[in-house]
């Protein structure tokens, strides 16, 4: 938005470039009562609501969510709405000097008309370090307020000192009854949209063009507008978007999945507790996603392999076995056969009994570098400790093990109660749960506590 007066020239110029406009951006909300979801962020009486509506925004905004949520169009009623100056840039396009030309303005705007300027950056992730932090004394002191929009996580893409100096706001996928309202808004308005022709959109065609938009308004309004001018009208005048129509429009769902973004982490995250959690039906369904996405299959087994040991364990010790198997069947079919050792691997985990007793490790660590590890008790020695190099070896195998030590295979059952662990250190970090093979474990850890049987040694 410039501060000159426009021509008539450009009005019309902008008009018609509005008329000619792809339907998404027709049909864009000017305000926010026109505004549809993310009710956590604008439903009435929430905070950045008040902000808009009061003109009183005095905090930069990063605007975090996949397409089609609502990012840039809530940036754009800000500028409808506020006597601010209003500029926009785009990270893809703009660069360090592009930023110094907006600073150097907004700096005049203020020192001149006391206009505060508002800088919406679309895509901000994409500016590197040094681009983010150009802006950073500038958003700092005031002279301009920072609207980021982004589709990556901004913890990881935005400088921590521009960041803690925003509010970040996170976008949601629209719900199917949010993207059927902006259709039918779009069917029924007159001016940007079709409410000037005659248009009949099949319930089942609405229904397809609902789902498999995913929650994205942009895609949603894209198919409609390509269902509704590659439908040429019957013979009475009417475009009819049969479910034929419709799934010509809008084929296959584009799966959000960046490898090194969000959805990446938020799917393995799904799966991995769909296993824990001994749901195979959620399992096999965030599995698919990731496959169908193009996710490396050697990165999914090397989950699986941390999961049968971390969260499965000792409740059934074929798990890791299974998992390898499946990971080297893989090595060798390959895909799209390969699948089937995915699922099975998958599968197995799943339904397995589960627990975590292996983690014991953790916490023997943990003590090890809270307290520092303590001397080996001395009945538990090599006897040979006084003798170096060959000799330790000779002494080794000849001497036999450190008077003191009871050697388990001498007394019955293979076991006789002994200190095993440095004094003062009482250990208790495994704790089986009892779950599938643990109960033998359990059983026979009682059993051995229980038998005590004779201590003295036997010659």
């Amino acid at each position: 938005m410039g501060d000159r007066p426009m021509t008539l020239f450009e009005h019309f110029g902008e008009e018609r470039a509005r008329r000619e406009a792809p339907l998404a951006a027709r049909m864009r909300p000017r305000t926010l009562q026109e505004f549809v979801g993310q009710e956590h962020i604008v439903g009435e009486g929430r905070l950045l609501r008040r902000a808009i509506e009061s003109d009183r925004l005095f905090s930069s905004l990063i605007f975090w969510g996949p397409p089609g949520t609502g990012k840039t169009s809530l940036a754009m009623i800000i500028a409808n709405t506020t006597r601010s100056h209003f500029e926009t840039l785009s990270a893809v396009m703009a660069g360090v000097a592009d930023i110094r030309r907006v600073v150097q303005e907004a700096k005049e705007r203020r020192g001149m008309y006391g206009q505060r300027t508002i800088l919406l950056i679309d895509e901000i992730h994409r500016f590197n370090r040094a681009q983010q932090d150009a802006l950073l004394p500038h958003v700092e002191d005031g002279t301009i307020i920072l609207i980021g929009s982004t589709t990556e996580n901004p913890y990881f893409e935005v400088v921590g000192p521009l960041l803690s100096r925003s509010r970040v706001f996170r976008f949601y996928p629209l719900t199917e009854d949010e993207v059927r309202r902006l259709l039918e808004r779009a069917l029924t308005d007159p001016e940007r949209g079709y409410g000037k022709r005659r248009v009949k959109v099949d319930p089942e065609a609405m229904d397809h063009l609902v789902h498999i938009a995913g929650g994205d308004a942009r895609a949603a309004l894209n198919a409609l507008e390509l269902a509704v001018e590659s439908t040429p009208p019957d013979e009475e005048g009417v475009i009819h978007i049969t479910l034929q129509v419709a799934e010509e429009s809008i084929q296959q769902r584009a799966l959000l999945y960046d490898r090194a973004g969000d959805e990446h982490y938020d799917t393995i995250s799904a799966f991995i507790k769909s296993v824990r959690g001994s749901d195979p039906d959620a399992a096999l369904y965030w599995l698919a996603k990731m496959v169908a996405a193009g996710e490396d299959p050697r990165f999914i087994f090397r989950r699986l392999y941390i999961l049968a040991a971390e969260d499965i364990g000792l409740a059934d010790p074929q798990a890791v076995v299974v998992v390898h198997s499946c990971a080297e069947a893989f090595e060798w079919v390959g895909m799209p056969e390969g699948q089937y050792h995915l699922a099975m691997a998958t599968l197995y985990l799943a339904t397995a009994p589960k627990s975590n007793s292996v983690g014991a490790y953790w916490e023997a660590l943990e003590h090890i570098q809270q307290h520092g590890a303590g001397p080996v008790p001395l009945h538990l020695r090599d006897k040979s400790d006084l003798f170096q190099g060959p000799l330790r070896d000779h002494y080794r195998r000849t001497m036999g093990p450190h008077p003191g030590y009871k050697y388990p295979h001498d007394y019955p059952g293979g076991w006789v109660p002994q200190q095993y662990l440095p004094d003062g250190v009482e250990g208790g970090w495994f704790r089986p749960k009892g779950h599938g093979y643990e109960r033998v474990i359990l059983r026979r850890m009682r059993q051995l506590r229980k038998s005590e049987p004779d201590t003295e040694e036997h010659s």
